[in-house]
């Protein structure tokens, strides 16, 4: 395939992408997320003459004074935030074991909430990582953002292939001047990131979505085959079929999500796994519905 087959193919996966998340955010999810996720603060609507039960905390008494009358000052809430999401692009998520890779699963995530965000009116920007951050797109209102960012996610070709969650944490604990929304997509297979992620969730208000293909949690029998890290290149002979082995492979996994699944519940952290297989909205409609009950 040439590269402009190549960009072409990538352009049309965008653009049924954008038909789809579209339609899912005005229909499923803008009402939810509307609810979820909140402004940083009120702002002044107008003045009312004051009626009982009001507050007396708002009266405004250089206008009581002009009217002769209470008058009490009424605020909106500030709806408009700051929303980044993060995408790691680095080589684990280029991986997946049947449709979809896992990038291709950010990128229809990316979709979905970049629209939803969008319809809600808040700003939206795009950090793409893998050991060290790739491209950062600043937050901007727009269906156009919203698309770029999808692009950026399907076609990026990093240099570097590692994974640092450390890094993006710390860029973005830099580069945010005010509270925003951070959704964080990415496999966490990583470590030594929990002081620096830790710090952003005090920070903003963090979402992860952990990336995750069935494989990872379950290894097939399909006899010997080599494993190789995509990251790394270090390749291993394993016998599957061996039950031992199989069993060992999916007891480290499941001790590893449980590992991560404590770390963001210690830290406040609200998280829903992604399958790179199964669909997911239900899973998200729930954070959501979560999350506003909570508030």
């Amino acid at each position: 395939m040439t590269e402009e087959e190549h960009i072409e193919e990538m352009m049309q996966r965008v653009r049924k992408l954008e038909i789809r998340a579209r339609r899912l955010a005005r229909e499923n999810f803008s009402g939810d997320y509307h609810s979820s996720f909140r402004g940083q603060g009120l702002d002044f609507d107008e003045f009312r003459e004051y009626q009982p039960g009001d507050e007396p905390r708002f009266i405004d008494w250089n206008v009581s004074a002009r009217m002769q009358q209470p008058y009490i000052r009424k605020f909106r809430e500030e709806r408009e935030m700051t929303v980044i999401i993060a995408v790691d692009i680095s080589g684990s998520t280029d991986f997946g074991s049947d449709y979809f890779s896992k990038r291709e699963r950010a990128a229809e995530l990316t979709a979905l909430l970049g629209f939803s965000a969008r319809y809600n009116g808040d700003k939206v920007g795009l950090l793409l990582f893998t050991e060290e951050p790739v491209l950062y797109l600043p937050p901007s209102q727009g269906g156009k953002q919203v698309l770029r960012a999808v692009r950026e996610v399907l076609m990026a070709k990093p240099e570097k292939t590692g994974t640092s969650i450390s890094e993006a944490s710390k860029f973005l604990s830099r580069t945010l001047k005010r509270k925003g929304l951070v959704f964080f997509i990415s496999d966490f297979i990583d470590w030594g990131f929990e002081k620096p992620l830790g710090t952003l969730a005090a920070q903003n208000e963090v979402i992860a979505l952990p990336l995750i293909d069935p494989v990872e949690k379950k290894l097939p029998n399909v006899g010997k085959v080599y494993l190789r890290d995509p990251e790394t290149g270090h390749e291993i002979l394993v016998n599957t079929s061996n039950s031992n082995v199989r069993m060992g492979y999916e007891k480290l996994s499941r001790r590893y999500r449980e590992g991560i699944s404590s770390f963001f519940t210690k830290h406040g952290i609200d998280y829903v796994p992604i399958s790179t297989t199964r669909d997911y909205l239900a899973d998200l409609h729930a954070l959501f519905q979560r999350r506003a009950r909570r508030r």
